[in-house]
């Protein structure tokens, strides 16, 4: 079927005569009226002079017309019926994987066609699958569920991710049709987890019964209930058009359906979307002051609650323009932070993200998909002409944004009151990968409890609702199965991030979820040699390719995939997550790590501030001075060794374990540690070692 721009009316602000912007009424089909106009389109200053606009007026005829250039994918949507053809024929041949087009519209069910990277002849494809689950809140029967479909299906683990979801690995495409009915049946979904439309929103995963908390889920909610598609492609496809469809509160379905400012596309199924939906991916976090646990500023939209002296929620200040993606090698493309909008009223919160969304839906770039996120849109127009626009699709100016307090990253580990008379525990899980003694333990726990829980934005899982009662036999079974108090838990690891990247991922150049515990026990193993005590840490994070997925832009020392076992690095984060790492080193051998590690830590240990991190460390040192310190490193100063007189009674002890240590590749504090944190946990157990 072909499309062609619909209609147009103006909804100019009188105010600002610079800018005029038409709302677009949609896409008609070919037989439409439509095409027997000549259309002028709504031009704004790109690199690229070709691109598509959902926004146009007629004109006189001209005689001729330029037809703009489109991407592939914005073809295949076109061309799809909402997201239909050809994936509901392609899911039911023989052949163990789907053509081109059908690849790129199912990530807007939620899956990703993959293959093994590890395996050479003939590809073995499955599927990777994501659910959505807004604020990272997962019931009980879908945790349930979950597990039993990575068992039955998958390759035997549930992997969390930054974005508050599950991955199910390995679904071949025979079970993608079972796989998915199942987790539709039991309170999940998977659409919009994926593809171009906003993809999950996050929300702070604490179960805080505070009003502030309460208000940031449910707005979280709410969001995701708008943006959520509603032309019932994914039931289509899925559960042969039955809708599970859950009641939405009344103030969703009016924002919805309200187009006073030309937002919606009149009488289509997808009023927000369109035929089109998005240019690229997009992404929502609601958080409360403060709390940085979901990465605010990386974010499409940025939205934190503001509360007037008693508690009590006022509106929202609203961050735009942040993103994690970006090319080697491309300069043009870039990791961004988001840069504050302006303050709504809370009744008007969905109106300002609708009309957000619309200008991206109108006027990011369509012809190059490397340029389609919205940052690039903002840093071509500039802040003051994007918010423009998007006041005419408000309908209202933004008042000015309020001040805020100092962010902090909270990761919510360890137990804490929930505010009601019940406890949650946050448990720590490397990389967010759950499988083996921990996947077992984990279901007994959450199914004999009843537990609801919930995802961090860092790739941990919390437990909720838990009675004080259940608080020592619970304990006890985690500890068995090495799901320890986070103060058991080496330090580096608790803020550290990995993607999956190899085998599965198609985009992966080198390792980063199968390398980072190595790097981790390297990385630890440098601290001791240059005398950083073990309960000092960075923010470390792996990424497999310049994506970003872990947003490893925003780390104090991120490792970013950039040739095959070697990694580019970048320092300058803060342990709050508030600034832009930069790009320090490329082409460094994973052999090579220390080489650079070792000069970085050991002159951060000598020459930093009071309290100062190392990622304010690297910055106001500048990089050239700690280029100049790599080059020419020769090794700390080496000092006689000593008894660690903490953990050692005697020499003869410590010559004992650090002989040990070294047919580890450990220090003797470490294995000391190791030692240590290990009977802790059995004495928590009942055993005595």
């Amino acid at each position: 079927m072909t499309t062609s721009f619909g209609t147009a009316t103006s909804t100019v602000i009188p105010n600002d005569p610079k800018i005029g912007v038409q709302s677009f009424t949609g896409l008609k089909s070919s037989h439409s009226i439509a095409l027997k106009r000549n259309l002028r389109m709504f031009t704004v200053t790109f690199s690229s002079p070709s691109l598509i606009r959902a926004v146009s007026t007629p004109v006189k005829p001209e005689t001729t017309k330029t037809e703009p250039k489109r991407s592939k994918v914005e073809i295949f949507k076109e061309q799809s019926h909402f997201i239909r053809y050809p994936l509901n024929e392609e899911i039911l041949t023989d052949t163990p994987n789907i053509n081109e087009a059908a690849t790129q519209l199912i990530k807007f069910h939620g899956s990703y066609q993959q293959y093994n990277r590890d395996e050479r002849g003939t590809r073995s494809y499955s599927f990777m699958l994501r659910t959505k689950n807004p604020g990272g809140k997962v019931s009980n029967q879908l945790y349930l569920t979950m597990d039993d479909l990575a068992d039955q299906f998958g390759i035997g683990t549930l992997r969390l991710t930054t974005r508050q979801t599950f991955q199910l690995h390995g679904v071949l495409k025979k079970n993608l049709k079972t796989v998915m009915s199942t987790i539709i049946k039991n309170m999940g979904s998977t659409l919009g987890a994926c593809g171009d439309l906003n993809r999950n929103v996050l929300a702070p995963a604490a179960p805080l019964m505070t009003k502030e908390n309460l208000f940031a889920q449910e707005t979280a909610d709410n969001i995701a209930a708008l943006l959520t598609p509603r032309s019932g492609f994914y039931y289509d496809v899925w559960v042969d058009g039955e809708r599970f469809m859950t009641s939405e509160p009344p103030e969703v379905v009016k924002a919805r359906n309200d187009n006073s400012y030309g937002t919606n596309f009149p009488d289509s199924p997808e009023p927000i979307y369109g035929t089109q939906f998005l240019p690229r991916k997009f992404k929502i976090a609601v958080t409360v002051p403060t709390d940085n646990s979901v990465d605010i500023l990386t974010n499409d939209i940025g939205v934190v609650v503001v509360s007037d002296e008693n508690g009590e929620p006022q509106g929202f200040n609203i961050y735009v323009g942040g993103g994690m993606g970006r090319t080697h090698r491309l300069e043009t493309t870039f990791p961004r932070l988001g840069e504050p909008l302006g303050y709504v009223p809370k009744e008007d919160i969905l109106y300002a993200i609708k009309a957000i969304v619309a200008t991206q839906r109108d006027h990011g770039r369509r012809d190059d998909r490397k340029y389609s996120r919205m940052k690039y849109l903002i840093s071509s127009w500039g802040i003051e002409k994007f918010r423009s626009v998007v006041e005419q699709f408000y309908g209202k100016k933004f008042e000015p944004f309020y001040d805020l307090p100092e962010w902090e990253f909270k990761s919510y580990l360890g137990w804490h009151e929930q505010g009601d008379g019940a406890l949650f525990c946050g448990l720590h899980v490397d990389n967010g990968r759950i499988g083996g003694i921990m996947k077992k333990t984990l279901r007994e726990v959450i199914e004999k409890y009843n537990l609801n829980v919930r995802i961090t934005p860092n790739q941990n899982i919390v437990l909720c609702d838990i009675r004080s009662a259940w608080r020592r036999p619970i304990t006890t079974v985690l500890a068995q199965a090495g799901l320890l108090h986070p103060r058991y838990v080496d330090s580096l690891n608790l803020t550290a991030m990995a993607c999956p990247a190899f085998p599965l991922c198609p985009l992966a150049i080198t390792e980063a979820e199968r390398g980072i515990p190595n790097i981790l026990k390297r990385v630890r193993a440098v601290f001791e040699k240059v005398g950083l005590k073990y309960n000092e840490s960075v923010v470390i994070r792996i990424t497999g390719c310049p994506n970003g997925c872990a947003r490893p832009y925003m780390a104090e020392l991120g490792l970013v995939g950039d040739g095959p076992n070697s990694y580019q690095i970048w320092l300058g984060g803060t342990p709050n997550q508030t600034r832009l790492a930069r790009s320090f080193m490329n082409k460094v051998k994973v052999q090579d790590l220390e080489k650079v590690f070792e000069p970085l830590f050991y002159c951060w240990k000598r020459k930093r501030q009071p309290k100062e991190s190392f990622g304010d460390f690297t910055t106001r040192m500048g990089f050239e001075k700690l280029q100049e310190l790599v080059d020419k490193w020769e090794g700390p100063v080496q000092t006689s060794a000593k008894c660690n007189l903490k953990f050692f009674a005697d020499k003869g002890t410590y010559e004992a374990m650090d002989e040990l240590a070294k047919l580890e590749n450990k220090s003797a504090h470490q294995l000391a540690i190791e030692v240590i944190r290990n009977f802790v946990a059995a004495q928590q157990n009942g055993r005595s070692e």
